[in-house]
């Protein structure tokens, strides 16, 4: 067994991976090729706090605002005071906070932190058939309710034959390394578990994770932070959940999710 090493402000992500066979490929997903448009326009400031979980003070060039964040994880990694961020601002007279938080700068990387952006460009390809291994489905519905306690991302349907498709946001980076999650998910485990329970149904399931920064070259759950996630993760894949890492090259106001990535388990 090699042990890896991952070291993050201050903390050390460790555990025993076996060499050979510890990666896996996502499967011929990496024909994707999809380009979509982040709204605009895309207001520049540099971040001040994130605090209360959804609320992040930005400096704009002639004022200060208050902005939605709209992620729920701990964004380790994306939150040092002066980072650049770009907002989108709604045109709802009605809401509160008028300002989005859209995108982050880390270095020279721009990271996608509006967890809603994922299942938007996800959605899109499905509607257009980009995604090969999913382009069979004629029937696409968002946030389906399934036995009355699920709600899963997607359910795809063609006939008889039923898919159902999660997909989660990771922005946590290290070394090249995507991670996820970057804080403990009981609601990402009961994802896993029902994901899991749709297979032993008879149908299929996808674990899609959108890997929301162009500088990582491959995957795998974070040990350390939510060791319950990881094993619900392996356990998950080890009885038919499919799993497929998907990464972004953001230039704004441009995404473009130009491949796959490999995963480790």
């Amino acid at each position: 067994m090699a042990e890896r090493k991952l070291k993050f402000a201050g903390t050390s992500f460790c555990r025993n991976l076996p060499t050979a066979t510890a990666r896996f490929r996502s499967a011929t997903y990496t024909n994707l090729l999809l380009k979509v448009k982040l709204p605009e326009p895309l207001i520049p400031g540099k971040l001040i706090e994130r605090y209360k979980r959804f609320l992040a003070d930005v400096q704009l060039e002639d004022r200060t605002v208050t902005a939605h964040c709209p992620n729920s994880g701990s964004m380790m990694g994306l939150l040092q005071k002066g980072n650049d961020v770009l907002l989108s601002e709604s045109g709802n007279p009605k809401r509160k906070l008028p300002y989005t938080w859209e995108l982050v700068r880390v270095g020279p990387t721009w990271v996608g932190v509006n967890t809603i952006n994922p299942n938007r460009m996800i959605h899109e390809a499905l509607l257009n058939g980009e995604i090969p291994e999913l382009s069979q489905y004629s029937d696409i519905k968002r946030e389906v309710i399934w036995k009355h306690t699920c709600r899963f991302d997607f359910m795809l349907k063609n006939g008889q034959k039923t898919c159902f498709v999660e997909v989660k946001n990771v922005t946590l980076e290290e070394n090249g390394l995507a991670l996820f999650p970057d804080a403990k998910t009981e609601r990402g485990v009961k994802h896993l578990r029902h994901l899991k329970e749709a297979v032993s149904d008879g149908h299929r399931a996808v674990m899609c994770f959108l890997v929301n920064r162009e500088d990582c070259t491959f995957f795998m759950p974070a040990e350390t932070i939510d060791p319950v996630y990881a094993d619900s993760l392996r356990d998950a894949y080890e009885n038919g959940v499919e799993i497929v890492v998907y990464r972004a090259n953001i230039t704004p106001p441009e995404v473009v999710i130009d491949g796959a990535l490999d995963f480790e388990l």
